[in-house]
């Protein structure tokens, strides 16, 4: 949503400010609050998937600001690890931003010890502090300073607490006095292996990569080192591995952890929580394998509420019928009936007309739904129920050979599809990402689509709404179940960390809302036109007729849908938004009876992906693999579909 190829509108000369941390310490909120535009703000590991780039004025001088993914290590085990230890390798910046969580220092730490293998100038900013506070944690910032040797800044960056110091303290970034002492063997080694590599800053470090056994690490050798320097250091490495008798990896971690003890020892102290609060109570509960289900119901009515009520009908009613209905449709309808030529005049406002449709559609009846959504998405988002949600299901996730990190991607197709997607580099094994990449594909809506089944979910009974989950979430497990036994691998560990229940920031809430509806103009508004260019052309060539004739046995024979349902899932493959608008369409006008509505709802959801997601899959899985996913989804989709009506209709269900 943000960074996309920004640094090519940045001058390439200015100096750099690099931004890192562990996943889910508030670094993407003070890359915000620093350079005044929006990132990705989440309360749940594993969303800063793309790097950020900005500019932050200090004093009189601009500076480029980097924004990393979140990282554990800077021996990656992750593609994420990988791009934030490249850039702190390749780049030379004035100062690099270490966000720590205050509630979870020993993990900061052993980052800060790393980055001062690397000789980078640092600031070291304790986030969070109010949060660590309320649960009896006191951290000697000052004393912190000391060990650390670089300026330590305590922030509260959700209020803006401490930003203006973290700026000021960027131009005296210093290296770290930290050192840790790995022994006489491995240190004669981490000296014989930096004497072998090109003269930099960062021998320290590199050399320890090395002999850790950091195989991502390759490329970078082979570019920077003589085929003779790069056998020697592989047998220095080799002789040092022998010395140790095991994982040259662990001990160097175990005498980091060693290290990092004797700091806390004197820094820290935990006095035990302060009396559980409301928020904490909510929190517990929510994660809680029974109570929360209830704090799920509440949220979902909220939900249904906010987007399928207030959104999809008293929005859309009023933007659709009044803006558009009363004024722009009938201005550009009398201005066009001045051009003499037809074609020209119904390519703009006829049946399929650009304004009467696709500007109807994406802004009048979608924009509303959307926008919703977005905002009701982001209090979700923001106050970190999220990540409890995926806790809570984590038991049902390991049924379909995924863990709870599994989710993660799960959950944030409910914003977008395609970037989940991407998101799925964050799964460890083959079979995790082939099994999330299949089911978020299948059946997970995405924001746009949510948004508008929730809006026309509204203008039925809630037992529609519910039985329309229900058959989505149950098709989701079942597939994913039986693509446990079909996919070949293992499932990886599952090691997740919960930040707190918060009260949303308004100000977070409206940025982000307006960043993702600004994403849905400028993304989604271009292919509604494009669909419509489509139906239009197809209209116009015979070809729409021939397509409901050709898809008549399906869509009205086997889903039991009037004819006109076909544009819909023609055009549901450029944006499937699109085609549950124009389902939405449909059924305001009372072109379906409420069964017909449910099962239309329940195919164009387990439809085929938009075509963004299905390049995303073919480029993330490959082509086979990508086929293979549209190729089951085309006809179970329809499959599903047919067997609900027939189901309601044999049962003679009325909603």
């Amino acid at each position: 949503m943000h960074g996309h190829g920004e640094r090519l509108e940045i001058k390439e000369d200015l100096e750099q400010i690099i931004l890192v941390g562990n996943p889910n310490v508030g670094k993407s909120v003070i890359f915000s609050l620093l350079t005044g535009k929006y990132a990705t703000v989440s309360n749940y590991p594993g969303t800063t998937v793309e790097v950020a780039y900005g500019t932050t004025t200090i004093g009189d001088k601009e500076f480029l600001l980097i924004d990393t993914p979140g990282v554990n290590s800077l021996i990656p085990l992750s593609e994420d690890e990988k791009v934030t230890r490249d850039i702190l390798l390749k780049e030379t910046p004035r100062a690099v931003i270490q966000v720590a969580d205050s509630k979870n220092l020993r993990r900061a730490l052993l980052l800060s010890v790393q980055l001062a293998e690397m000789s980078l100038p640092l600031v070291f900013v304790l986030n969070m502090y109010d949060e660590a506070k309320s649960r009896g944690i006191t951290i000697d910032h000052r004393r912190l300073e000391d060990v650390l040797g670089v300026s330590v800044i305590q922030t509260v960056a959700t209020r803006k607490e401490g930003i203006d110091e973290v700026k000021s303290k960027a131009l005296t970034a210093r290296n770290s006095s930290l050192r840790v002492d790995y022994g006489p063997e491995l240190e004669e080694s981490i000296e014989k292996v930096s004497k072998l590599l090109p003269e930099s800053r960062a021998n320290r470090a590199i050399a320890l990569m090395l002999l850790s056994g950091d195989t991502t690490l390759t490329h970078w050798l082979h570019s920077n080192l003589s085929h003779e320097a790069i056998e020697e250091i592989e047998e220095l490495v080799r002789e040092c591995q022998r010395k140790h008798r095991g994982s040259i990896y662990y001990f160097v971690n175990k005498r980091r952890l060693e290290f990092i003890k004797k700091i806390l020892d004197d820094v820290f102290e935990y006095r035990g929580p302060q009396e559980s609060t409301y928020l904490e109570t909510v929190g517990k509960l929510s994660m809680d394998p029974v109570w929360g289900i209830p704090v799920l119901l509440v949220v979902l009515a909220f939900m249904y509420a906010f987007v399928g009520y207030f959104g999809a009908q008293i929005l859309v009613d009023f933007i659709e019928g009044v803006i558009f209905g009363e004024y722009i449709n009938p201005f550009f309808t009398d201005a066009f009936a001045l051009i003499p030529v037809a074609l020209i005049r119904e390519l703009f406002v006829g049946d399929y007309g650009i304004i009467t449709m696709a500007l109807t559609y994406s802004i009048a009846i979608i924009l509303p739904i959307v926008g919703t959504f977005f905002i009701a998405f982001g209090i979700l988002e923001d106050s970190g129920y999220l990540p409890r949600l995926a806790i809570m299901v984590n038991k049902i996730f390991n049924r379909m050979g995924l863990n709870g990190r599994a989710v993660l991607p799960m959950v944030l197709g409910l914003g977008c599809d395609t970037m989940a997607t991407l998101t799925t580099r964050i799964l460890e094994s083959r079979k995790e990402r082939i099994i999330v990449t299949l089911l978020l594909a299948l059946g997970v809506p995405c924001s746009a689509q949510l948004g508008v089944i929730l809006g026309v979910l509204g203008g039925l009974s809630l037992a529609a709404a519910v039985l329309w989950a229900g058959i989505v979430v149950s098709v989701l497990f079942s597939v994913g179940y039986l693509a446990s036994k079909v996919v070949p691998g293992k499932t990886s560990d599952f090691i997740f960390e919960i930040p707190p229940l918060r009260v949303p920031q308004v100000s977070n809430i409206a940025a982000k809302t307006v960043a993702r509806v600004e994403w849905y103009l400028r993304e989604a508004v271009p292919l509604f036109i494009l669909g419509t260019l489509l139906l239009f052309t197809l209209d116009k060539l015979g070809a729409l007729i021939l397509l409901e004739d050709l898809a008549s046995p399906v869509v009205t024979g086997l889903l039991g849908l009037p004819p006109q349902a076909t544009e819909a899932f023609i055009v549901g493959f450029l944006r499937r938004d699109y085609g549950a608008a124009g389902l939405f369409t449909l059924a305001k006008a009372g072109m379906m009876d409420p069964v017909q509505v449910l099962v239309s709802l329940v195919t164009i959801t387990l439809f085929v992906p938009c075509i963004a997601n299905f390049l995303i899959i073919i480029k993330e899985r490959g082509i086979k693999t990508a086929m293979a996913i549209v190729g089951f989804i085309f006809p179970f989709a329809f499959l599903v579909g047919g067997i609900v009506n027939f189901v309601l209709r044999s049962l003679e269900v009325t909603l």
